[in-house]
C-alpha cells in the first residue's frame, strides 16, 4: 500500500514506524505535522503559541487550525491508499472527515485523559489502537473498533549491548513530580544517578526553553538522542522506568530490556510483557529502589542474567516489526 503516516516529531519515533511499514513492503511517507524545523519556526512558536497559553491567552484554535490545513495539504498531495495517525489531537474536524473515505487507523501513545480526544470523539474516528489497556477496554465498551497495542523497541537504532561500562543508575526522560522525588530521594541517599532531558539540564537553554529557572538536586544532563539514550541505558548501572499514574507502559519499558539493560521498574503488573525478578527488576519506594541500586552495582551475575534475558524478550516480542503487523491489518 501507499501509506501516508500522520504523527508529531516525538522524538523520530515516526522514523521507526515509517521504517517497519517499508520492511513489510509499504511505500510510507511521514507528515510531521508540529514540524518546526528552523529557528524562526521555533522562536514563533515559541513567542505566538506557548508564551500566550503560559499568560493565560490561549492560542491553541489558530494552532490547530494552521496545523489541520497543512495536514489536508499533505492528505491531497500525497492521495494515499491508507493513513496511519499517531496521536492526532490537534487536528481538527476537517481532516477527520477527510478521512472518512479512506482505510485509516489512529495509534495513541498517551492515556485519552492526556490528550484533547474524548472517548466518544474516538469511538466515531476509529480504528485505534492504544498503549493504554484500560482506554482500550473503555473504548470497545463505547463501541469503538478499539485494541490494545503496546509501545515498541526499534533495534535498528541500537548497537551491540554493553556489560555496564558507567558507574550510575541512568534515568532519561520528561521530569514529572513522582520521577523527582525518587530521583531526589537516590541522590539524597548517595546512589550515583543521572538524570537526562530538558526538564533535568541546568544549562540556560533549557531552562528557557521550559520556561523555569530551578532545577533539582539531581546530577543531569541536557537531551540526547535515542541513539545515545539507548548507550547510556546499556551502559549504566541499571536504567530506571519510573511510570507514575501511567496506564500504559512507556516506550522505556521496551527500549531499556531491548538494549539489554539492567531495568528498575515501578510496576509490579509488567509481569504482562516481561517477567519481574528474570527479566526485570520491579520496585515499590525508594527504600526497595536503592537496595536494587546497589545489588545491579555488586552483583553482576544477577545483572547480567537481568540483561540478556530481557533483550532476548525485547527481540521476540517487543519491536516495531511486531506492533505494525497489527496496525497493518487494521489499515485493510
Amino acid at each position: 500500500m501507499r501509506i501516508l503516516q500522520v504523527s508529531p516529531g516525538f522524538h523520530g519515533y515516526w522514523r521507526s514506524i515509517e521504517q517497519a511499514l517499508r520492511t513489510r513492503g509499504h511505500d510510507v511517507v511521514t507528515h510531521v505535522y508540529d514540524d518546526r524545523p528552523s529557528l524562526p519556526a521555533r522562536l514563533g512558536h515559541k513567542l505566538g503559541h506557548e508564551l500566550p497559553e503560559r499568560l493565560g491567552a490561549s492560542r491553541h484554535d489558530a494552532y490547530v487550525r494552521a496545523t489541520t490545513a497543512r495536514t489536508l495539504a499533505a492528505l491531497r498531495e500525497h492521495r494515499p491508499d491508507a493513513v496511519l495517525v499517531v496521536k492526532g489531537d490537534v487536528l481538527g474536524a476537517a481532516f477527520w472527515a477527510e478521512l472518512d473515505r479512506i482505510p485509516h487507523a489512529l495509534w495513541l501513545y498517551d492515556e485519552i485523559r492526556r490528550t484533547r480526544h474524548t472517548t466518544e470523539e474516538l469511538a466515531r474516528l476509529g480504528p485505534v489502537a492504544t498503549y493504554s489497556a484500560s482506554d482500550a477496554a473503555a473504548l470497545a465498551a463505547a463501541g469503538a473498533d478499539a485494541r490494545h497495542l503496546p509501545l515498541a523497541f526499534d533495534p535498528g537504532l541500537a548497537t551491540e549491548p554493553s556489560r555496564g561500562r558507567g558507574d550510575a543508575v541512568v534515568f532519561v526522560g520528561a521530569r514529572y513530580p513522582s520521577r523527582e522525588a525518587l530521583l531526589t530521594g537516590l541522590a539524597q541517599r548517595g546512589v550515583a544517578v543521572t538524570a537526562y532531558g530538558r526538564d533535568w539540564s541546568r544549562h540556560w537553554v533549557d531552562r528557557l526553553r521550559n520556561w523555569e529557572l530551578t532545577r533539582p538536586e539531581v546530577p543531569s544532563g541536557r537531551d540526547v538522542s535515542r541513539a545515545a539514550s539507548y548507550r547510556l541505558m546499556a551502559d549504566g548501572v541499571a536504567a530506571l522506568n519510573v511510570h507514575g499514574d501511567q496506564d500504559g507502559f512507556t516506550m522505556r519499558t521496551f527500549e531499556a530490556c531491548g538494549v539489554g539493560a539492567v531495568q528498575l521498574i515501578d510496576r509490579a503488573d509488567v509481569g504482562e510483557l516481561y517477567e519481574p525478578g528474570r527479566e526485570v527488576a520491579v520496585f515499590d519506594g525508594l527504600d526497595e529502589l536503592v537496595g536494587l541500586c546497589e545489588r545491579a552495582s555488586r552483583d553482576r551475575v544477577w545483572a547480567e542474567g537481568l540483561r540478556e534475558a530481557a533483550r532476548r524478550r525485547t527481540l521476540a516480542e517487543h519491536t516495531f516489526d511486531h506492533r505494525v503487523a497489527v496496525l497493518e491489518e487494521m489499515l485493510r
